[in-house]
């Protein structure tokens, strides 16, 4: 895995997990960070939140480390629970000698459980001796639940001051929805940028891809996307409304959009990743509400696990979609064939659809409208017996 200058990372295996796999990640700058975040929408917000949103506030252009545990998500726990989050930032402030402030906490893992501390503390301890700046998988490794493999993915930006780079790992396989979901996403970067224009990247950059993103239509406590900015590539901070702002949102944002498609693609028992493009819709709105209308549609999910082309409920969930649109316009393809065309069937071959979604990993479903020129994507996966058997079994 490439590295980021100034930042380093690792993983441990702190006991948290009953299986013994890693469960201890840290993220560390050499320097003070200007830092973004975004969080769930979810009413219960889980105690790390609680913590980093308060310490973002308090250090927003100082942050040095993040803390992340998995196997636990410290959530529904109480003020126990928020003592614990802030017990973490501060283990890791006294190990490097910064305020516990400039530390945020993340977790993910079962909800309503506390923290086994006394894991938590030897833990931190371990993985303080364990980061470098090549340590980035075994983070990702570390942050991972029902994962099957870890995420993670590079940009770089050519700005006239030189070349800015940044990297991003996430976690990701269930309890996955727009307004985030069980998701947790880490992104560092050694440009130089304001508070105010890193924010609004982030923002923008996670409206168009993590909030395009469905596995099951549920969503979490624990949902946090960070962004750490060091400044050690030795450009001038980049501002809102400048042309290295917007090349600096278009790499934030392809990078966002990677990671989302490998969270889709990683759903729980998933087969397919299944890409939603629609075109021609009348506004933004109507083409985003057309494509997670496909998206989130249980018979169109399981539809696409049991390789069936079987268009009319892509045309139901159309049809369902709080979206203004002339139904004798809309064509549908499943990858390159045109399943439905202006309005009525499209003559197909059923059995060699069939065989070839049989054969693919990826599948891209197109909705062709004729109300305008706005468009809109979404990725989502297949819902197969595996999904069901994962979270039947999850806590028990």
């Amino acid at each position: 895995m490439v590295k980021i200058k100034g930042f380093q990372a690792g993983g441990v295996n702190a006991g948290i997990k009953q299986s013994g796999k890693k469960d201890l990640a840290l993220i560390f700058s050499e320097r003070e960070c200007v830092a973004g975040g975004v969080f769930t929408q979810n009413k219960f917000v889980a105690a790390p939140i609680i913590v980093s949103r308060e310490h973002l506030a308090i250090e927003p252009d100082s942050i040095r480390a993040i803390i992340i545990n998995s196997g636990n998500a410290n959530a529904c726990t109480g003020e126990q629970g928020v003592m614990n989050a802030v017990k973490m930032s501060e283990l890791v402030a006294e190990k490097f000698g910064f305020r516990s402030t400039q530390v945020l906490v993340a977790s993910t893992g079962i909800i309503g459980e506390q923290l086994p501390m006394r894991k938590v503390v030897a833990g931190i301890e371990q993985v303080s001796t364990k980061i470098s700046p090549d340590g980035w998988v075994d983070a990702a490794e570390a942050i991972m639940t029902t994962d099957t493999h870890p995420k993670w993915a590079f940009r770089s930006v050519r700005i006239p001051d030189g070349d800015i780079s940044m990297l991003g790992i996430a976690k990701g396989a269930g309890m996955i929805h727009p307004q985030l979901a069980t998701m947790l996403a880490f992104i560092v970067t050694d440009g130089a940028i304001s508070g105010e224009a890193l924010q609004s990247a982030l923002k923008s950059a996670v409206e168009h891809s993590f909030n395009c993103l469905s596995v099951d239509g549920d969503t979490s406590t624990n949902d946090s996307v960070f962004v750490l900015a060091n400044a050690v590539a030795g450009n001038r901070p980049i501002r809102l409304g400048t042309e290295e702002y917007n090349q600096f949102c278009s790499a934030l944002m392809e990078l966002c959009k990677e990671l989302a498609e490998q969270i889709a693609g990683d759903g729980e028992g998933a087969t397919k990743l299944v890409k939603i493009v629609v075109k021609g819709a009348r506004s933004s709105q109507d083409a985003n509400a057309i494509a997670r209308k496909i998206g989130t549609s249980l018979l169109v999910k399981t539809a696409l696990f049991g390789n069936d082309p079987n268009w009319g409920r892509l045309v139901c969930a159309i049809g369902n979609a709080e979206a203004l649109f002339d139904p004798r316009g809309v064509s549908v393809k499943l990858g390159d064939t045109y399943v439905f065309s202006r309005g009525v069937p499209a003559e197909f071959n059923a059995d060699e659809l069939s065989a070839r979604l049989q054969q693919s990993r990826e599948i891209t479903i197109t909705v062709e409208l004729t109300d305008g020129t706005a468009k809109a994507h979404f990725w989502t996966c297949d819902i197969s017996y595996d999904y069901v058997k994962i979270n039947a079994h999850y806590h028990t």
